[in-house]
């Protein structure tokens, strides 16, 4: 094999590389433009996050909207959000909630 079939087999695979980056990419850009919040189902009383059926009609659950879920005493808890889904805004990757944290 003379070195330019090897220059030219270099060639062909950084440009596979580079087309699969770039669809990549693209398909992260898509995922992350998205107008709805991101959501979760929790209590309104304590905060604590549910299971999704409890967000179901008769569930002890209401949606949860933007925000994040921490851990505390074993347990998780939604803050930073609001369970008013027009009070967040999400703005994609690197999206931010209308009460101040940052989400994507």
């Amino acid at each position: 094999m003379d070195s330019s079939n090897t220059n030219r087999r270099r060639m062909r695979s950084g440009a596979v590389a580079l087309g699969g980056m770039g669809l990549l990419a693209a398909t992260l850009v898509a995922c992350g433009s998205s107008d709805e919040p991101d959501k979760r189902c929790a209590s309104r009383s304590t905060l604590e996050t549910l299971n999704s059926k409890e967000c179901k009609s008769g569930g002890r659950g209401s949606w949860y909207y933007g925000g994040t879920a921490k851990a505390g005493n074993g347990r998780a808890y939604v803050s930073g959000g609001s369970f008013d889904k027009s009070a967040v805004t999400r703005g994609g990757i690197g999206g931010h909630s209308s009460s101040g944290s940052s989400g994507g």
